[in-house]
């Protein structure tokens, strides 16, 4: 074997005659500690064995990082994925969503359904469905399901009788706009149509998939899910006695069974296997609860104008809170320990591909409104 100086950046080779190497292995391979390690193919002659000969230089760890510092992979771009995403659900939910007789219930549904909101539902379905393996087709009825239920939810929530609450993503809540006897119509319409929408229009899977995903759906927003959190929010009022484990009960129904049915609807669709979609089921679970805790403290760190809506109300309706039960310090630290308990759930999926979820996850614990 004969040495050759091929400049400071060569620390180790391997020479071997051209002649005789394999074509399937033209460059033998270096035994070497790091896996940043890698090879680069060099020719030339040496003039003392008269052939044509070839080096395996390798990059040290060192330097391959120092390349990869001056080109590093582009970071998740979270704003715009979840600009693109929403405007994809936006355009879903006009077309789904049409004028037609009777006019004005057709306006009224349209009126809270497309009065902005962050998509976050829709989102974490469509993220979650191509997380194992689907795609933004395959969801994005289930994805607007969500949505459409989600917004009935604001509706009946903003009602006199419920909240009373007159003031929603920046604008008059719907029944200051049509009336509490339209606005009832308008949320019961939208509850209906999201399983006819999410039925009738999913294509590219299997029946029994579908199924499931409806199941699934109905589910969470029933007496096992959003209505029995909304019930015992209601009876909560008042009480003096509220501890953890019943708060926690009232948002893990009323909050965070909604953003679990998006994420396992979106996993059961795109063909996830039973653990994954148990381990994004956890993930879900964890960013519910942890979108009620930073709801709880925006709502008393943050005015009307900042929130799109009225803040302070739970102060004035007495309910119990996470800061009024734990206090605002206390209940930053477990906003950040069901972010790291729900990030912890995507660990063993691909990092590229979990991108959205984390980030998702990242943007509740951290969100100003």
């Amino acid at each position: 074997m004969s040495s050759v100086n091929l400049g400071t950046w060569v620390h180790g080779y391997t020479i071997f005659n051209q002649t005789t190497r394999s074509r399937s292995h033209p460059f033998k391979k270096i035994p070497v500690a790091s896996p940043k390690l890698r090879c680069l193919p060099i020719s030339f002659v040496s003039p003392r064995l008269n052939r044509s000969l070839s080096v395996c230089a390798v990059l040290t760890k060192q330097e391959t990082i120092q390349e990869e510092e001056e080109n590093p992979k582009p970071a998740f771009d979270f704003k715009s994925y979840m600009l693109q995403k929403g405007n994809s659900v936006n355009q879903a939910l006009d077309a789904a969503v049409s004028i037609r007789d009777p006019k004005k219930i057709h306006e009224a549904m349209r009126y809270s359904l497309l009065a902005g909101g962050k998509r976050v539902r829709p989102v974490l379905c469509i993220a979650a469905c191509e997380l194992v393996g689907g795609n933004e087709s395959i969801a994005m009825p289930a994805a607007c399901a969500v949505e459409m239920i989600h917004t009935m939810s604001l509706i009946h929530d903003d009602l006199p009788c419920m909240d009373n609450d007159d003031l929603r993503r920046g604008k008059p809540t719907n029944h200051k706009v049509f009336g509490e006897d339209v606005a009832v119509l308008a949320g019961d319409a939208l509850l209906a149509f999201a399983f006819e929408h999410m039925a009738v229009s999913t294509v590219g899977i299997p029946p029994s998939r579908l199924v499931k995903a409806v199941g699934e759906l109905a589910k969470s927003i029933g007496t096992e899910g959003l209505v029995a959190g909304q019930v015992v929010d209601i009876n909560s009022e008042g009480l003096k006695d509220v501890g953890l484990d019943h708060l926690e009960f009232i948002h893990q129904h009323k909050t965070a069974a909604l953003l679990e049915g998006s994420v396992v609807l979106g996993a059961i669709l795109g063909g996830g296997s039973d653990d994954e979609v148990e381990k994004l089921r956890t993930f879900a679970r964890c960013i519910g609860l942890l979108f009620q805790v930073v709801d709880d403290i925006l709502d008393v760190t943050k005015s009307s104008q900042e929130l799109g809506k009225t803040a302070g109300k739970d102060l004035v309706a007495d309910k119990v809170t996470y800061p009024k039960l734990l206090g605002l310090e206390k209940s930053r630290e477990l906003a950040d320990k069901l972010n790291r308990e729900a990030q912890q759930q995507l660990s063993g999926f691909d990092q590229e591909k979990a991108s959205p979820l984390i980030a998702l996850a990242n943007y509740i614990a951290y969100r100003q409104n």
